[in-house]
């Protein structure tokens, strides 16, 4: 039996999306560096095809990502270096770079390249993979030397300092090349990302903007409904650690900070805040529940400089299975967004939602009408269910592209 679309109550929308929106889909496909400014709060992987689907339609996207990603090789930067997470913040610039023969795609494969010891093991695997930094540094690797000066120099510099300064004891193998520039770039910077993002996206013609939400060295702490506490985002996600066995009750930001209080060392620049208050759309896109969309929220000034934005809020609930959502219906997952958007420990009255919209497809993601209703009725977000469906019918993700018109379609 084919599975009908929920049809609730009618929808009263910025613009009704069918209606002129082939027209406007055209005009910003023909002039996409016109396009409007839809901010997302992200991780690194979720979006990581869509926004190159999005360069289609607009180069003005905002990206602001994640900076607490505690596993994998951005754990070893952050312990040689105390500082956040740059991996995908290089992952999210690397999907927006311009790959045509009018970008510079030459510096994104350098960016893009990952050291490896190539079955080597001890001293050996050291030696072979310091050998290739040093090839870096120098500019004998052919990677650094298929980029024409001024780039090379730069980008030299930045892998200098990165080298320079790298612990006896750092682990090499499996590094970002992108990421140890990002890393040179914060420490000449003052310890500041906003910086070396800019010049990384302008190196490799970013169609986009993307950030950190913070630029300081903080890890998430969640709370399980068990009373078990956990610090470290790698060690809840179930990726690199066994799953949760518990609901996540809460979530936060904790960090050692000698002289400033933790709150404040997460403090938004006022650039970022700029960002959110000039964009024309604010989503919460799929990705993990609380590492990749709840963690963008944390910092301290998010919330307030949403609530200066009248822009429509939306959100899309991802597809599959989320390891983080453990225990959690719909409705739960918009009251905690709720209340996270509103600052406070628990979600806003009815009718009080500082979310504006649900978007979903309900042949992908089997919602009861009541949890709708509620939504809906209770909480005053208005539900938007469009066709979002890949090819695939089975598979656990959105259309990219019926996904980014959806979305344009509330500009």
């Amino acid at each position: 039996m084919k599975k009908r679309r929920f049809s609730g109550g009618s929808m009263c929308l910025p613009r009704e999306l069918a209606r002129g929106q082939d027209l406007r889909l055209a005009r910003y496909r023909k002039a996409p560096e016109l396009g409007p400014k839809i901010l997302f709060f992200s991780g690194g992987t979720a979006l990581r095809h869509f926004s190159d689907v999005l360069t289609d339609y607009t180069h003005n996207a905002i990206h602001l990502v994640t900076p607490f990603d505690s596993g994998g090789s951005s754990a070893e930067l952050r312990r040689a270096f105390a500082m956040p997470a740059v991996g995908d913040l290089r992952a999210r610039l690397l999907a927006l770079a311009d790959d045509s023969v009018t970008g510079h795609p030459e510096v994104a494969a350098l960016f893009s390249h990952r050291l490896a010891a190539n079955g080597l093991e001890g001293a050996a695997a050291k030696a072979a993979l310091e050998q290739s930094l040093q090839a870096l540094v120098s500019a004998k690797h052919p990677l650094i030397k298929a980029i024409a000066d001024p780039m090379r120099s730069l980008i030299q510099s930045y892998i200098a300092v990165f080298y320079k300064n790298m612990p006896e004891d750092f682990n090499l193998d499996g590094a970002s090349v992108g990421n140890l520039i990002l890393t040179g770039g914060y420490l000449i910077h003052d310890r500041s990302l906003d910086p070396i993002a800019f010049l990384f996206g302008q190196l490799i013609k970013t169609r986009g903007t993307v950030r950190t939400t913070t630029d300081a060295d903080l890890q998430l702490e969640v709370q399980l409904a068990n009373g078990r506490k956990i610090i470290g985002q790698h060690r809840f996600t179930g990726k690199e650690t066994a799953e949760i066995d518990s609901p996540i009750k809460s979530i936060k930001l904790t960090g050692e900070a000698d002289d400033i209080d933790t709150l404040d060392a997460s403090k938004v620049c006022k650039e970022t805040r700029k960002l959110i208050d000039a964009a024309e759309l604010l989503v919460f896109p799929p990705g993990s529940f609380y590492s990749s969309v709840i963690a963008n929220l944390l910092p301290k000034g998010i919330d307030r400089a949403l609530a200066k934005n009248p822009s429509p809020k939306v959100y899309v609930p991802s597809l599959g299975t989320d390891l983080e959502a453990l225990g959690m219906t719909l409705v739960d997952q918009v009251q905690v967004l709720n209340a996270h958007l509103s600052s406070t420990p628990a979600p806003p009255p009815s009718l009080s939602s500082s979310l504006d919209f649900l978007l979903f497809d309900s042949r992908l993601l089997e919602v009861s009408n009541k949890q709708l209703d509620k939504i809906r009725n209770e909480m005053g977000v208005q539900v938007i269910d469009v066709d979002l469906a890949p090819p695939n019918a089975a598979a656990h993700r959105y259309d990219d592209v019926k996904l980014a018109e959806a979305l344009l379609g509330l500009t």
